[in-house]
């Protein structure tokens, strides 16, 4: 960025004391071993503004595990996203990345992580790269559904959203993982391992495909909820279809 001028001549600063990555390509060799997160933009057309989705990706599988969409994502959006991923598939001893947005390094967001036990790693200023694997799946996002479609409320974009992470996880093929479905991934790993292993990620896989659709969405948006609770239903298969004909099945 500084050798494109792209800094303007501003000298990005840091402060207190992070745990930097050490190797910028995550190797993993397993599920929930490493996961990262990040925030996109979401523009929506029809309000004239920007959400922000909050998404957190599994890097062996490249499985998304949970994401909300919202006007503004703050710590405690953070904290209660991932106590959802913590509830179902448990942080601990988990390698946790992302970037030095002012969400993920409050206090309390570390705080929540280092009880759980997990381990946070930043990344270094100006370095996206470090941070490939949600970088890569926000520009999928970006390139399948926000070039795609023009949405006319957060509420559509909300259902686009929820539609298309079904999508993703269970019928894409993702050429960073042999071309293969990011669940399929994730199945086959647990049916490798004792009989107790497939049941503990069935039980958590049906868990968070029902929250995925239900739960979402922002949290502090007053009524919308409730009026999104009547129509999602038959509204989501419609979206998800919409995805089946005519996405390609490109690399990841």
């Amino acid at each position: 960025m500084n050798e494109s001028n792209l800094l303007l001549g501003k000298v990005i600063k840091t402060q207190g004391k992070r745990q930097w990555v050490q190797h910028r390509k995550i190797t993993a060799q397993k599920p929930m071993e490493y996961i990262c997160l990040d925030i996109k933009y979401v523009w929506v057309d029809g309000e004239k503004r920007h959400y922000y989705l909050l998404t957190v990706l599994d890097v062996f599988t490249r499985k998304v595990l949970a994401w909300i969409l919202q006007r503004s994502v703050r710590q405690m959006d953070v904290i209660r996203l991932l106590r959802k991923v913590d509830l179902q598939h448990s942080l601990r001893g988990v390698n946790v990345r992302n970037d030095n947005g002012s969400q993920f390094i409050a206090h309390r967001v570390r705080f929540f992580l280092r009880t759980s036990e997990a381990n946070q790693e930043f990344t270094h200023i100006a370095t996206p790269e470090e941070n490939a694997y949600i970088e890569a799946y926000h520009s999928i996002y970006e390139r399948e559904v926000v070039q795609r479609f023009e949405f006319s409320s957060y509420y559509e974009a909300g259902l686009t959203t929820a539609a298309y992470v079904d999508f993703y996880n269970h019928r894409r093929l993702h050429g960073g993982i042999g071309n293969k479905r990011p669940q399929q991934v994730w199945d086959e790993y647990y049916q490798s391992l004792s009989s107790d292993k497939p049941q503990t990620a069935e039980v958590s896989e049906a868990m968070s495909r029902v929250e995925s659709v239900d739960t979402c969405l922002a949290l502090d948006i007053v009524g919308d909820t409730a009026n999104l609770a009547n129509r999602r239903m038959n509204d989501n298969q419609n979206v998800l279809n919409c995805f089946g004909k005519s996405v390609q099945f490109t690399g990841g």
